[in-house]
């Protein structure tokens, strides 16, 4: 007798799985734009949350190499009985001895207002500091002229003023030349500053030299913070004796700090928010996954017949959960896709439009397809496993 052979059901090569796969998404073409849509936002939102706060971080990291980390301020603190204390007059030429000092400059509080025209009440000060400040200050910040010049040899004795940005903005200065009233006398703006990162204070700032101060404002020659500049080598040591130097009586009331730690400082805290925005954009990820779970579950109701067919000319379950699991990956690698290109124009847009250089982490890219492809994946199990288990005879009968 004859031994009948078994006979083993056909392999579906990948080829095949995906073009069975990409059929099944073409029938619906509706239906499936709008769950990739789902897809789509979430991931878009990811790759832009992360691409913009790496945009804004690089962007900070770019202005701390162009400023330096070498800039160091002096300030006065407080006394032992919580008063406040006083630099020492010649605070300024003791930190310019130091060795290491490349330049040294300071600036000193003056109880005075800044005002338009002397016809607006003292009490509307718009928030602008005067301050005296040495000849030196420009070059030890490193800054830059908007309009007109910085204080010299002879206006650095007379009624002449140099604005920061912010108050000749508030001050509605938009060039050198103008006058503004100062401690009930008028003063020549004879240069408005560009902006300071690295020193807002002076920004908000109104300048004149430190023999005019004296001479017509009863200004009493205390420096209240002085800039200083040394090698990127020698920060750390001259920090640790600016307080000594500074002020050798009583060194503890001395405060010394480094601007450019509070650039650092925001270019590591810029994950707090991405993390929230990050946490709302998987929450859509996963609505989006739901709606992908729906559309898939719906196809299998609707396609009964199909199903039944296949499975009596002789595929297996395996095939049939295969054909399913495969059209739920390539929904949500079409949404992923679309919502990759999505976040990196955002993205590009967004940090252009602010001036920033235009980040998106490849990891990030590389990452919102893996997500996809899982959540693809996770959505079509159960629609799958759903279609696999109905039988022919079932399927193929007539609601």
């Amino acid at each position: 007798m004859r031994r009948r052979e078994r006979l083993s059901p056909a392999r579906l090569r990948p080829r095949d799985v995906l073009r069975v796969g990409v059929a099944g998404l073409r029938a619906r073409p509706t239906r499936v734009i709008l769950s990739a849509l789902g897809i789509a936002i979430g991931i878009a939102t990811m790759v832009g949350v992360i691409g913009v706060s790496s945009s804004s971080r690089e962007d900070l990291l770019r202005q701390l190499d162009r400023l330096g980390t070498n800039l160091l301020t002096v300030e006065a603190g407080s006394t032992l009985f919580g008063g406040d204390a006083k630099l020492p007059v010649s605070a300024p030429d003791m930190v310019r001895r130091i060795a290491p000092v490349t330049s040294a400059a300071a600036v000193g509080a003056v109880d005075a207002s800044v005002r338009r025209s002397n016809r607006i009440p003292a009490q509307i000060t718009g928030g602008i500091a005067v301050q005296a400040a040495e000849r030196e200050l420009l070059t030890t910040l490193e800054g830059r002229m908007r309009s007109g010049a910085w204080l010299n040899s002879a206006t650095e004795r007379y009624p002449a003023v140099v604005l920061g940005s912010v108050a000749a903005d508030r001050l509605g200065m938009g060039r050198a030349g103008g006058q503004v009233w100062i401690g009930g006398r008028w003063f020549t703006v004879v240069g408005i500053l560009d902006t300071l990162p690295l020193a807002p204070e002076i920004d908000r700032s109104a300048l004149v030299g430190f023999p005019a101060a004296e001479r017509y404002l009863d200004f009493d020659g205390h420096p209240t913070m002085i800039y200083e500049r040394s090698t990127d080598e020698t920060v750390e040591d001259v920090r640790a004796v600016l307080p000594s130097t500074v002020n050798p009586e009583n060194p503890e009331e001395v405060e010394v700090s480094r601007p450019s730690d509070a650039l650092a400082a925001k270019a590591a805290a810029a994950g707090a928010f991405t993390n929230l925005m990050l946490g709302l954009g998987a929450v859509a990820l996963v609505v989006g996954g739901v709606g992908v779970a729906n559309t898939m579950v719906i196809s299998v109701l609707e396609r009964r017949q199909e199903i039944g067919l296949r499975r009596s000319l002789g595929a297996t379950r395996g095939q049939v959960r295969m054909q399913f699991l495969s059209e739920s990956l390539l929904l949500s690698v079409v949404g992923g896709a679309a919502g990759v290109a999505l976040g990196a124009v955002a993205t590009t847009v967004f940090a252009v439009s602010r001036g920033w250089p235009p980040v998106v982490p490849l990891w990030s890219l590389g990452g919102a397809l893996v997500a996809t492809a899982v959540i693809g994946t996770l959505a079509g199990i159960y629609p799958a496993m759903r279609a696999a288990r109905l039988s022919p005879t079932e399927a193929l009968r007539v609601a």
